[in-house]
């Protein structure tokens, strides 16, 4: 009896000091990329009131001071009163993020939200089908997507070109016309936004997809009985009931909108004459090609006020107070 209990001591004593390792394996790594990202974030903090470049030699505490001398707020002065070229290029980055994230959102929605309760409407035999073949896009890298579409707006080569010429149009230089302009917005710009909405929209539809789903049925019909036709039961019954989903899927996609680089990098690097030069480009320029970390950071600070303003202002809008 006295050797079975040391045995299931010792066994649980085992156990216990397992458990205790697997934590600590799990949780250490995590504390260390939680101390190396808030680090991260402190430097960037410190940076932007700094006239700093990791090719100056600097100060003795981390290169701060001496020929990286300390601004306080005068690159956000800068930013917004100044006549440099940086400063321009900024306030032009920041009108072209703005343009895009706002062209983008209602675009998405009015495709993914009408698509989603589509593709809920048809038979389960094909329903699957579809969601795979719109979901597509979302799996293909953004530099894929990026020279697909290039090669479609190839000025020469390309097919939307060659369907204008064939019904007796002008060809377009969709990437590379500084004049090329509808709505009071470059081409250029809107041919990164298609390209983008291409991309993303099969994420937004599956969101919507869940919601419509989690929908009680019974609601709906009884709406039908009532009177009210499909619009009328869509509009005042489904919409309402989806909308925390709507709040998620419009914070969500305003994030990703405001940080949108790769794809407007390879299509056109910002350019025609920057007409589609946006902040996370700006920063990325100003950081790694000019050296110039102290102006990227405040660039960062400023875009990371805009996002928070943002998703504080959709959230305060969207969202609701009760659950069904």
């Amino acid at each position: 009896m006295k050797q079975t209990l040391d045995r299931s001591r010792r066994r649980h004593s085992g156990l216990v000091i397992s458990k205790r390792r697997f934590v600590a394996s799990v949780t250490v790594p995590l504390l260390l990329y939680e101390a190396l990202g808030i680090f991260v974030l402190a430097w960037a903090f410190v940076l932007m009131f700094f006239d700093y470049s990791p090719g100056r030699l600097g100060g003795p505490i981390l290169g701060l001071g001496g020929s990286n001398p300390f601004v306080g707020l005068g690159n956000f002065i800068e930013m917004f009163s100044g006549d440099s070229v940086q400063a321009g290029l900024f306030r032009a980055s920041l009108r072209n993020t703005l343009i895009f994230a706002v062209a983008v959102l209602p675009l998405n929605l009015a495709i993914t939200l009408p698509l989603a309760w589509l593709l809920e409407s048809i038979g389960n035999r094909f329903k699957a089908l579809y969601r795979t073949i719109y979901f597509l896009p979302v799996l293909t890298s953004s530099v894929g997507v990026a020279l697909i579409w290039m090669s479609m707006y190839d000025p020469q080569a390309g097919w939307i070109n060659a369907i204008i010429r064939a019904f007796g149009g002008t060809p377009v230089a969709w990437l590379s016309d500084p004049r090329a302009g509808f709505a009071g917005v470059s081409v250029a710009m809107w041919a990164v936004i298609i390209a983008y909405l291409w991309q993303d929209y099969g994420y937004n539809m599956v969101i919507f997809i869940a919601a419509l789903q989690g929908v009680p049925q019974e609601l709906r019909e009884a709406a039908l009985i009532d009177g009210a036709n499909s619009w009328q039961a869509f509009t005042r019954i489904t919409l309402p009931l989806i909308r925390p989903t709507m709040l998620f899927v419009c914070v969500m996609t305003m994030l990703s909108s405001f940080q949108v680089f790769d794809i407007i990098q390879v299509m056109t690097n910002g350019g025609p004459n920057n007409q589609t030069q946006v902040l996370m480009l700006d920063i990325y320029k100003s950081a790694f090609r000019y050296q110039n970390m102290g102006w990227a950071a405040a660039e960062s600070f400023v875009l990371f006020l805009i996002v928070m303003g943002v998703t504080l202002f959709q959230m305060r809008v969207l969202r609701t107070d009760w659950e069904y």
